[in-house]
Parts: structure tokens; sequence; C-alpha cells
């Protein structure tokens, strides 16, 4: 379609998933990050946000973000895409340095691209229903350029470990306003929330790449600088000694603490309808993922899904497995 022609997706996937360590330990003691595990066997979560990119953006314009020291885990998986379209950083820095070295990078093959923005460590039951919010959101950006689209997710229940987008007025193009976020409340307050019609946070957004690019400028304006620097010697020396060193200077930074909240004015959001989403981020959220699973198996008299392999390797870790091995509640 003429409208998504200059739209990318960037996969995000240089996290090192922390927070679910304890089901993410492999046999030798290391934590795998959780992109490269899998919920119930087969393909990783990395994979699977891939083909949700793929539902929208054409091979070519889907990039992968990802941490140099997690090489061993992503270079069987990302072997399909063209090499220019992974993005390595050097370590780890938070997602907003993150966000801005993709965006930097992509910006200098398509100086006016539309970047659909898709956390490499979700689980969705119900992928179409998701896609078509994410064509939305990539549409609405030919049409209003300015500021994020957001796509916040219709709430299954009041869960007090997710974020919440209050949405505010309409807007013309049909999205609405954000009139505030609301981070882990507790269970009454979440349980208010979904009353008012709050959304849970998703943290997939859609940019204009020189309008993100802007607001980056604005908060982290000598990170930006410093950055766009040394990509560009790089490009000149044919190395990445430059970009290695400003990364030894950076400090971690959240994209949505220091980018996000504050700039309500420019973010409108979009949403999806409930399918089934996670963000699988603590070892409870895995078990209440699991357990939906298999409630809706006995429904169905049928197996408990799996996300089938295709041409690549199975994930590092079967979450179910270590889940059921480690005997976790839930």
């Amino acid at each position: 379609m003429r409208i998504r022609q200059r739209t990318w997706a960037l996969v995000l996937a240089a996290g090192d998933g922390t927070r679910l360590a304890t089901l993410t330990t492999d046999a030798s003691g290391r934590s795998v990050p959780k992109q490269f595990c899998s919920l119930n066997g087969g393909r990783s979560l990395l994979e699977d946000a891939l083909q949700r990119a793929r539902r929208i953006v054409p091979r070519d314009r889907l990039c992968a973000i990802v941490a140099a020291d997690h090489r061993r885990y992503w270079q069987r998986t990302l072997w399909t895409l063209p090499a220019s379209n992974v993005i390595v950083q050097p370590r780890n820095c938070g997602t907003a340095n993150g966000i801005l070295l993709a965006v930097l990078s992509i910006l200098e093959r398509d100086p006016l691209a539309r970047i659909l923005f898709l956390p490499a460590d979700h689980y969705v039951r119900d992928e179409m229903a998701l896609s078509a919010s994410l064509r939305e959101a990539a549409t609405r950006l030919t049409r209003s350029p300015a500021g994020l689209a957001l796509v916040g997710i219709e709430p299954e229940e009041a869960d007090p470990e997710l974020g919440y987008i209050v949405p505010g007025v309409k807007l013309a193009d049909g999205t609405r306003a954000v009139e505030r976020f609301v981070e882990k409340p507790d269970s009454a307050l979440a349980r208010e929330l979904l009353m008012k019609g709050a959304l849970w946070n998703s943290f997939i957004f859609a940019a204009s790449g020189p309008a993100l690019l802007g607001m980056l400028r604005d908060r982290l304006p000598e990170s930006v600088d410093a950055m766009q620097t040394a990509l560009a010697r790089d490009a000149h020396n044919k190395s990445r000694a430059a970009l290695e060193d400003v990364y030894q200077h950076l400090q971690p930074v959240d994209f949505s603490r220091a980018i996000v909240q504050g700039a309500e004015a420019q973010l409108r959001v979009i949403t999806a309808p409930a399918c089934g989403w996670s963000d699988l981020g603590t070892p409870q959220r895995v078990a209440d993922t699991l357990k939906r699973l298999e409630h809706e198996r006995f429904e169905r008299a049928s197996p408990l899904p799996r996300t089938p392999s295709f041409v690549t390797p199975p994930a590092f870790i079967n979450l179910a497995a270590q889940h059921a091995r480690l005997g976790f509640a839930g």
C-alpha cells in the first residue's frame, strides 16, 4: 500500500530481562534475556515479534536493535534480516539510548522514515486483532506526523503490575489525546482506571523519525549530538570505534520516563482490542498467561498451543517447562 511505503518497523530486543531471571536461568547458571525464550516451546518471543512486524512492513524495512553481549542468542535468529538492519549497541544503556541509535541509523537510510516500534518480549494470543491496530498506527502517521502514536490495549483485568494510559479527548484524526500515565497502580486504583476507560500501556508506538528525533534532542541534546558525530566518524572510517567510545560514557536512560512522560501534549493513543497480550514481565505474569492458555485448552479439548519453529531452531528456554520444573505458584 502506498501509505506505508516509507514505514519501517523496529523490534526492540536489547533488554536484559532481569525481572524474569528466576525463570530464564539456563543449566550453566546464565540468565537468558526473555526475548530469546519461548512461552511454550517452538520459536522465541523475538521471532514472534519479527513475524508481528512482517505483517506491517517488508523484510528490507524491518530492523532490530540488539546488544553486543547477547550475540550468542540473536545471531541465529536474525540471520534472515539484511545485515544493515541489525543495529548493535555496544552495551545496553536503556531504552532511550537504544531507540536514539536506531532512529539515527534508519534516518541515515530514509530521512522521512515513519517507524513502528515493537518490543521483542511480548506474548499475543490474537495476532490478527493486534495487527489491525498496528496498521492503523502506521497509517495515522501519514496524516499527522507530529508526536507519537501509542497503542493502548483494552485491559482484560485490573492488573496492578502494568502501566496504564488514561485517554483524553477525541482528536480530529479519530485518535484520543493522552490525559496521563499511571504506572503500576494498586489493585483498587487499577479497577478505578478500568472504569474510566484506561488502557494497558503496551510500549508499542509509532512515530515519524524526524519528529521523534526532535523529541529526543529536546530531552537528550548532548547524547544526540555525540551519537550523530560518532556514527558519521565510523561511517567515514569504516569502524565502530567512535560509537563504542560514546557508549562508554552514556548513562542508562529509560524512554518512557525521560522522553514520554511530561510530553502528553505530543502524544495520541490508538485503542487495540483485548487480544491476549502480556509483557511476561514477572514470573506471576507468565503463570497467569499459562493458566489462561490451559483453561482455553480444556474448553477446546485440544493440546496447549505451541508456536511453530519454522526454519529456526527452538528458543533457548521454554518458559512453561521452566515454570513447571521450578514449581512456581499460579
